[in-house]
């Protein structure tokens, strides 16, 4: 973190500058971007009153998807708890669809390192493609981004081959230069992805946060080589904010970027709003 490579301040008003370009590119009426962000979803359910039957029946829904609503791209992955994920692993028959699950004392990072380590190998062991874990935000705030990151690596570490995204919590971070620090932080520290937000505290994503998380991720890539991905999560419920997010991430990252290997979308809500953005039904879809 000492590296002056990544040394750069960031002004609020350079964002809402920038934000502003951004959202003069949107085409809202664009239907091939709005199948494109279903198949960048990470379909979720990280409620207390999850049980086995809520999340089978989630994942039936998305057996079902494409054979129901013909000429839709699948979407990117589920997202559990890690006590769920043999549920969704028995139950998926769209191999192509990701497992991921939160791990790591989500939402607030607030337990044991060795916890951590063994509930992530348990994820991983039942069958977790992916893995999203959460920055030890109080540490980080204590400025002692040196553990911060060895916890990142010790847990990614524990995730073997699946992929690792490090969630920032962006909305309660100080600054917005404090979300550059944190992007830059876990991607050293080995993250495949870094993660707006938990979807538990507010604010959740926000636009100015995705455009400082973009930019680390270009200065990063430009520095090492190494493309990391970019998840925004929380509070993403309507087809125009998530159209703004691929829009920032093509505008920063450029087109390349805009796959599910590089850019993800969490979601609960969006599914069933960008079916009815796209097929505009006289009934409403409630589908998912």
């Amino acid at each position: 973190m000492t590296d002056t490579t990544y040394q750069k301040n960031i002004s609020p008003e350079w964002v809402n500058e920038e934000l502003g370009k951004i959202r003069k590119t949107i085409n809202p009426g664009d239907v091939e971007m709005m199948k494109k962000i279903i198949s960048f979803m990470d379909l979720t359910t990280l409620n207390t009153q999850d049980n086995g039957t809520i999340v089978k029946n989630m994942i039936e829904k998305v057996n079902k998807f494409q054979s129901l609503y013909p000429g839709m791209p699948q979407v990117a992955a589920v997202c559990v708890y890690p006590n769920f994920v043999k549920d969704v692993k028995d139950t998926l028959t769209d191999k192509n669809v990701r497992i991921a699950c939160v791990t790591g004392g989500f939402p607030s990072s607030q337990t044991f390192l060795s916890v951590k380590l063994v509930e992530t190998n348990l994820a991983v062991e039942k069958g977790a493609d992916e893995v999203d874990m959460v920055l030890s935000v109080g540490t980080f705030n204590e400025k002692d981004y040196t553990l911060c990151a060895d916890e990142i690596t010790l847990i990614k570490t524990a995730a073997g081959k699946a992929h690792l995204k490090v969630i920032l919590e962006s909305g309660i971070l100080s600054s917005l230069n404090d979300v550059r620090i944190a992007s830059i932080l876990a991607m050293e520290a080995g993250a495949d992805f870094i993660k707006t937000s938990t979807g538990k505290v507010e604010p959740a994503a926000t636009p100015e946060a995705v455009f400082v998380m973009c930019d680390a991720i270009k200065d990063y890539y430009n520095k090492t080589g190494r493309k990391v991905g970019l998840k925004p999560a929380g509070g993403i419920a309507t087809t125009p904010i998530a159209m703004e997010y691929a829009a920032i991430v093509k505008y920063v990252l450029g087109e390349e970027w805009l796959t599910p290997e590089l850019f993800r979308l969490g979601a609960s809500r969006l599914a069933n709003h960008v079916l009815n953005a796209i097929l505009k039904p006289e009934k409403e879809i409630k589908y998912f």
